[in-house]
Formats: structure tokens, C-alpha cells, sequence
């Protein structure tokens, strides 16, 4: 008689711990399924501006930028500092700071930083001059952001969150566009 009491009783904890599991994967592939983040950039205004005419032409322009970045998910992100690199073509003209933050689960941070242009290499790009005169530079922008993804604060992930935005700016009207593209790799 005990034998068969303990029976139904391990047959009902094993269906209760299969239950549960079903329910604990459902919800982790579907409400707590990582959501890619949502990155925009946007220019606030002329920082600084240097000009050397010796031994050569050196000319630095800082941009201040403020990036806002927007957690979807129902995990927090912190990432730590890194740079991210602005490109005109294939060559390197800015490089942007990223200093370390918390991105709060389902809400979004404002990051003040700010871009320093190295303007003679943006010069002396042979295609710099046939897109002024067409009236828009277009700027690739990359950042990775390494960081640790917490759930609850009880299950914590290495994250790398990845954004490229293209930039176009539009030199007659000072109109700048974004358009950021960002997924996050666990």
C-alpha cells in the first residue's frame, strides 16, 4: 500500500516539475525572448573647432551628440565604456566616446557625448568634394557595447549589443537624418 502511495506521489511531482518547465521555457521564448534595442543619435550643436596651418593643414571640429538608447526588454543592460567610430566611405574621420551606463529594464537613457571629427581626413577623401557639391555627406557611424543583461537580478548574461546608423546630413538646409539598425547577441 505504501508502495503505490509513493508511486501517485512521484508520478504527481514529475508532472508538476514538467508543468512548471513548460511554463518557465514558454515565458523565456516568448516575454522574456531579447528584444534587439533601439539606438538614435542626434547632433546638438558645434563644441569646439581647432585649426593648425603648420608644418600641415590640421583642422578638428567636436560635434556634441546626445545618443538615446531604448530597452525593450524586461531584463536591465549595463554596458562599460567603448568607442564608437564614424566613417565617411571606408575612412575613419570621428571617434565617438561611450562612457559606461545602466539601460533600465523596458525604458530608454539620454547619453551626452561627443564626435571629434578629424576634418582633414574627411578632406582628403577623394569623395569628399563630388558629395559636397551633390549637397549631402552620408556618415556610417558603429559602436559595440559589451556588456552584462540581468533578469530579475538573479540571471545574469554577457550581451553584446551591436548599432550601425547611417548618417546623412544635408549641407543646404543643416538637416541631419539618422537611421540606426541594433541587435543584441547574448
Amino acid at each position: 500500500m505504501a508502495s503505490r502511495g509513493l508511486k501517485i506521489c512521484l508520478a504527481v511531482s514529475l508532472l508538476l516539475l514538467i508543468i512548471f518547465t513548460i511554463a518557465i521555457v514558454t515565458l523565456f521564448m516568448t516575454i522574456f525572448k531579447p528584444k534587439n534595442p533601439e539606438i538614435t543619435v542626434h547632433p546638438v550643436g558645434l563644441e569646439d573647432f581647432q585649426s593648425s596651418f603648420s608644418p600641415n593643414l590640421t583642422l578638428n571640429v567636436t560635434l556634441g551628440m546626445i545618443i538615446t538608447i531604448r530597452n525593450p526588454n524586461y531584463g536591465s543592460f549595463q554596458y562599460i565604456n567603448s568607442t564608437s567610430y564614424v566613417k565617411f566611405h571606408d575612412t575613419v574621420v570621428a571617434e565617438v566616446p561611450i562612457e559606461a551606463e545602466l539601460v533600465p529594464a523596458r525604458s530608454q537613457i539620454n547619453v551626452n557625448t561627443s564626435a571629434d571629427f578629424m576634418v582633414a581626413k574627411l578632406i582628403n577623401d577623394p569623395n569628399f568634394l563630388s558629395d559636397v557639391l551633390g549637397g549631402t555627406l552620408n556618415f556610417t557611424s558603429t559602436i559595440a557595447l559589451p556588456g552584462k543583461a540581468r533578469m530579475l537580478n538573479i540571471i545574469k548574461l554577457k550581451a553584446t549589443s551591436y548599432s550601425t546608423c547611417d548618417i546623412s546630413v544635408n549641407i543646404s538646409s543643416r538637416n541631419v537624418d539618422t537611421n540606426c539598425k541594433s541587435k543584441i547577441k547574448l
